[in-house]
């Protein structure tokens, strides 16, 4: 796996060393009497076309502190023994949370000017899984996603039922209007006249972190705990002006998100309609079960062989049920960062 501890604020590696170590020890019986395993977790904000100029340095910064507090949230929870399936519910909420995303509060929008949202989520140690696709108030579609999974016989819930069956279970619901960003809705325009054939300027401004037209956004995270569970999760406000219901990968099953405990568990971001007709997520599991090869040779022949061949442009995240990284990405850069099963840090945005 890439490794850079060097890649992180000088001034934040301290502090985060020390939250890393010094997490609150106590945990339930279960957790106590399971003999101790590695613990590891990484997390993706998306991949695409995102070069150094792109970003000013107080832009890569925000995005380099909330890729860490994301980090340190899901491991916090592995330290005290908690699930794989907690940790990456943590992690994924925090980056739903945040506007620099494009996944919850900072999706894009679609041709008609709404926010669209889509989720999975799958245990390892069951093999059980859920996911929403099109829902437009859920505030964290990545907690829907559980409750379909945990609390329904279902494996996905689309637009209106889903939001039906999220207010049932008293899960969360906003204003679409809570989803506005300027950013995005700039974003949508661009790209309304770039389709127009008019001229389309790059964008200026604090907001302009990255142009969305040239970014499959995503967020995900992948854990394995104390246990020796694996579980993914990924969440997605899908294409920038894209229309007629569109759902990508993310909310596929073995296409955007799968684990198993028997081999990996992957999340994944790109251009969602090359990870579905190569059912991206379980061809890499599947390598590492059936095929005998590493996680790194499996995720690599997938995102760097196969999906190119193809002009299929992304990356994954994937982790092995030895606690082994694999985070490639066949596109210009990726926002990603793990803490492996040493306890060591690593973010970063470009190819390093």
């Amino acid at each position: 796996m890439q490794r850079g501890p060097t890649l992180i604020h000088r001034f934040l590696l301290p502090a985060l060393t020390l939250g890393l170590t010094t997490a609150p020890a106590a945990c339930d019986a279960t957790a106590q009497d399971a003999p101790r395993r590695d613990i590891a977790i990484a997390i993706h904000g998306g991949a695409g076309t995102i070069s150094r100029g792109d970003l000013t340095p107080e832009a890569e910064a925000a995005y380099r502190g909330k890729l860490e507090e994301a980090l340190r949230a899901g491991y916090a929870i592995l330290e005290r023994g908690g699930s794989s399936l907690d940790a990456v519910v943590a992690a994924v909420r925090i980056l739903e949370d945040s506007p620099l995303f494009n996944a919850g509060k900072g999706a894009v929008f679609t041709s008609e000017g709404t926010n669209e949202l889509d989720a999975a989520i799958m245990d390892g140690r069951t093999l059980a899984a859920g996911a929403v696709a099109g829902v437009k108030r859920v505030k964290n579609p990545i907690t829907l996603a559980r409750a379909v999974m945990e609390r329904s016989p279902h494996v996905m819930m689309i637009g209106a039922g889903a939001e039906a069956f999220a207010a049932e279970q008293g899960i969360e619901l906003v204003d679409p209007e809570y989803f506005f960003t300027q950013h995005r809705w700039d974003a949508l325009q661009r790209a309304k006249a770039q389709e127009a054939g008019k001229p389309v300027s790059e964008p200026k401004g604090p907001q302009a972190f990255t142009p969305d037209d040239r970014k499959y956004g995503t967020v995900g995270a992948v854990a394995l705990d104390r246990h020796g569970n694996l579980a993914a999760a990924t969440s997605t406000g899908g294409m920038t002006n894209k229309r007629f219901g569109r759902v990508g990968d993310a909310p596929i099953i073995g296409a955007g998100t799968y684990a198993n405990n028997e081999s990996c568990a992957v999340s994944a971001t790109g251009h969602g309609e090359f990870f579905i007709r190569n059912v991206v997520a379980h061809e890499i599991c599947a390598l590492v079960q059936y095929g005998g090869l590493s996680l790194r040779e499996a995720a690599d022949r997938v995102v760097m062989q196969k999906l190119v061949a193809q002009g299929g442009e992304g990356g994954v995240i994937a982790i092995d049920r030895n606690g082994e990284i694999a985070m490639p990405f066949n596109s210009e850069g990726m926002y990603r960062g793990s803490i492996d099963r040493d306890g060591r840090i690593f973010v970063g945005i470009y190819r390093e």
